[in-house]
């Protein structure tokens, strides 16, 4: 009878070391088969989860695939967002919730500790869109750099002003790359109708702002620019250009002189009309611009448009010297706005052939017909 309870007893005992081990494989198949699902879905985990917490996350994100693995949106705009220096994970994204960026607040932060990018979202501006899934969205908060960036040109830049601002615009182009570009647009394959041979493309780098992707090369922004210049080039201002005698090139040229000689806007006109009433009778234009243009960078002054010029400037011998040399430089000397070159195409019509700066320090100028005239208002 002993023997029996003794055989009895072993049977039970192996049968619960059985059960255990079995239960032990299966719950072993089932954890190693939930990571693998997850890490198919979702990539990875961080290695800073222990056992049990990654599979709390992994069976968690299973469950909200839906909300991780899809567009919120299909159709939706991009929209400005930002994270706040210190701003906490959770608040990140009950925001993005309630900005239906994501749609779900809680999967997301599911995901951001399985990965472990919850310690890693960097502050800053976005521009986010609901058309991306969560997923891909939780990995655009690691980087604040914008993927476009803002390229600003004011009128009556030269060439140089305008790349010594392209690194502080975050363009991934050097100063060196854009003006060897800029300098020799036949060298990139670029050509234009009315550009002489040789020629540079001072004058035809549009000033405006852009939005322009970060990734851009040198070449591909002067094509741009240039597209900007010709979408301004309207039928209006070539038939305006051509009443007053002037090519595209000629009438640019005069243009970045008005540019320059003008402080009030509205005055350009005015000073256009002075400079094509030289040109029609061979006077010399005697613009100040045109000598800072071929001095160059004044190094005491750090600035590339020397002010006051001396007599000494004056003489200096350059063919965009206009005071030395009657009839326009040999090309543009700055990069005029629309409203300059509206003001070549269309000039005041005055008897006018000087014009000097009044003595108040309003930027304006006084006109005058004859060079009497023009010394009696000069300044005491």
């Amino acid at each position: 009878m002993s023997k029996r309870r003794i055989s009895v007893s072993g049977i039970l005992s192996l049968a619960l070391i059985g059960t255990f081990c079995l239960g032990s494989c299966l719950l072993a198949v089932g954890y190693l088969e939930i990571n693998r699902r997850t890490e198919a879905a979702f990539g990875s985990p961080t290695h800073a989860l222990d056992p049990i917490q990654r599979l709390r996350l992994s069976t968690q994100l299973l469950y909200q695939a839906d909300h991780l693995l899809e567009p919120t949106d299909e159709f939706g705009d991009l929209a400005p967002f930002e994270i706040e220096l210190g701003e906490s994970p959770p608040a990140i994204a009950t925001r993005l919730e309630s900005t239906g960026l994501i749609p779900n607040a809680q999967a997301f932060i599911t995901y951001l500790k399985y990965t472990g990018l919850d310690t890693s979202l960097q502050a800053g501006n976005y521009s986010l869109s609901p058309a991306v899934t969560p997923v891909d969205l939780a990995h655009i908060l690691q980087d604040a750099t914008p993927s476009e960036v803002t390229l600003s040109i004011l009128s009556g830049w030269r060439m140089e002003e305008v790349a010594a601002t392209i690194p502080t615009s975050g363009l991934e182009i050097t100063p060196d790359e854009f003006l060897l570009a800029a300098s020799s647009p036949a060298q990139q394959g670029i050509t234009l109708p009315y550009f002489p041979e040789g020629s540079s493309l001072e004058g035809f780098l549009y000033p405006a702002s852009y939005r322009i992707p970060r990734q851009t090369t040198a070449k591909e922004l002067i094509s741009f620019l240039l597209e900007a210049f010709n979408s301004r080039l309207s039928l209006e201002i070539l038939d305006g250009l051509h009443a007053q005698g002037l090519d595209v090139y000629q009438a640019v040229t005069l243009a970045s002189i008005v540019e320059r000689e003008a402080v009030v806007a509205e005055e350009m006109p005015m000073i256009a009309s002075v400079f094509l009433n030289r040109l029609a009778i061979g006077m010399a234009l005697e613009a100040d611009s045109t000598v800072q243009y071929a001095r160059g960078f004044n190094q005491e002054q750090n600035t590339w448009w020397t002010n006051p010029l001396s007599g000494r400037d004056l003489q200096f011998d350059s063919p965009y010297n206009t005071y030395l040399y009657a009839g326009l430089p040999p090309g543009p000397i700055a990069n005029p706005g629309s409203r300059a070159l509206r003001a070549v195409a269309f000039p005041a019509q005055s008897p006018y052939y000087y014009f000097r700066a009044t003595c108040d320090d309003s930027g304006r100028h006084t006109f005058s017909e004859t060079f009497d005239e023009h010394l009696g208002k000069a300044c005491q």
